[in-house]
């Protein structure tokens, strides 16, 4: 789309305007959005289109972007600065709403792309839906618990949560941090490029890496010693996730070694950590003791400075269970296998895993060290160019690259 506007094969009002013209039929179900801000966009494609015939060349030219939430515009300067097209605020949580809906759009509660009686998962869930949806290729978000990972698992889409304190965030515990969500790696990649300068002050310690891809050798390309080694966990050493998205992520992380992408370990010894639920709480809970989480959080850190010193990557389901009802999963945490990144601020993706009997997407969780979201991108590009008909077709233009399974359930 962006090498398109660049070109001049395409306007960047008109990849907008498409993109607009598909909310405006689509999210009245879907309830992806809160707020659409059309002359905005539009005015803004303009520039973009100006930009570029003054010859200025925009890595991101006319694509049409999601933010998270009514002020997710702030977050998002690098994105615009290299051409996005902000077109609205995506639904998230809204005053008064049950936690169970996970959205609330101007139309509504946020609903499944793929089921609209189930959940898309949240905070991001309008970003999740709308990307599933085809209402915009690209949307920010933000992970304090499994923010975007969950959404994008449900979603059927790819979610990456960056390495705590890499980028800016507003969090105030430093639990969350931010991130993207698109229906390929590629366009995840692009905005990695996008996000992360040289000039980032990351905490911690992390050294910024440079925003080149990290290889892992093709299917067919000799030498498959070369690919990372991967540890698959079912459940972290305390979460007990239900069979099915147990063993849909099993096989996704099989289909990945057996491609050549990743070289899978026996869990042995398994991984246990603690359950890192208490001490997030205790951190999120104004006057909480921190001592207790202090001492979650360094065990684990340890624990996985161990694993991590054997092995690349560390793969599990992303969810311990499927899409729910509006209604909620009852006493069940659908961030049990993913706020234990939040607590270490490892980098961590989801990656599509396959679907469930009830037809809802599930996804992989792969977490990497610290400052490696380049390996986390390339093994999603590994796991498209394994399975090309789950991934995103490349070059495609507005309206001829929405999914179809979703173009099914809004036309």
């Amino acid at each position: 789309m962006a090498a398109a506007v660049r070109a001049g094969r395409l306007d960047a009002v008109d990849v907008v305007r498409s993109a607009l013209d598909r909310i405006a039929r689509v999210d009245p179900t879907l309830c992806a959005f809160a707020e659409v801000w059309e002359e905005e966009a539009l005015a803004r494609a303009r520039e973009v289109d100006a930009r570029v015939a003054a010859g200025e060349r925009l890595p991101l030219a006319g694509v049409p972007l999601g933010v998270k939430g009514r002020l997710g515009a702030r977050a998002a300067g690098p994105l615009i600065a290299a051409g996005c097209v902000p077109v609205g605020a995506t639904a998230v949580p809204g005053p008064g709403t049950p936690w169970q809906t996970w959205g609330l759009g101007a139309h509504g509660r946020t609903v499944n792309p793929w089921r609209a009686d189930r959940t898309p998962g949240g905070s991001s869930a309008g970003a999740a839906a709308a990307v599933a949806a085809g209402l915009v290729p690209l949307a920010t978000g933000s992970d304090g618990a499994g923010s975007i990972r969950i959404p994008a698992a449900w979603c059927g889409v790819l979610g990456l949560k960056t390495t705590n304190g890499r980028l800016p965030s507003a969090d105030r515990t430093g639990l969350a941090a931010p991130g993207v969500l698109a229906r390929s790696a590629a366009d995840v990649e692009a905005y990695w490029r996008v996000a992360v300068s040289p000039s980032a002050s990351p905490h911690d310690g992390v050294v910024p890496e440079p925003p080149g891809p990290e290889v892992v050798p093709e299917p067919s390309a000799e030498g498959r010693a070369l690919a990372p080694l991967a540890v698959f966990s079912p459940g972290l050493g305390f979460a007990r996730p239900d069979p099915e998205p147990l063993a849909l992520a099993r096989a996704a992380a099989e289909r990945l070694a057996a491609a050549g992408a990743v070289r899978l370990l026996p869990d042995d010894p398994p991984v246990r950590l603690e359950d890192p639920g208490p001490a997030w709480l205790a951190l999120r809970t104004p006057g909480a003791d921190p001592r207790a989480a202090g001492r979650v959080r360094e065990m684990n850190d340890l624990r996985l400075a161990g694993l991590f010193g054997r092995a690349e990557l560390l793969l599990t389901p992303t969810t311990p269970h499927a899409a729910h009802g509006h209604d909620g999963p009852g006493d069940r945490y659908s961030t049990a296998l993913t706020w234990a990144f939040n607590l270490s601020g490892h980098p961590a993706a989801s990656l599509p895993a396959g679907f469930g009997a009830d037809g809802c997407p599930v996804g992989l969780q792969v977490v990497a060290a610290h400052g490696r979201e380049a390996l986390l991108l390339a093994v999603a590009r590994a796991a498209e160019r394994a399975h090309p008909e789950r991934a995103h077709p490349e070059g495609s233009l507005p309206e001829r690259s929405w999914p179809d399974a979703s173009r099914e359930r809004f036309p």
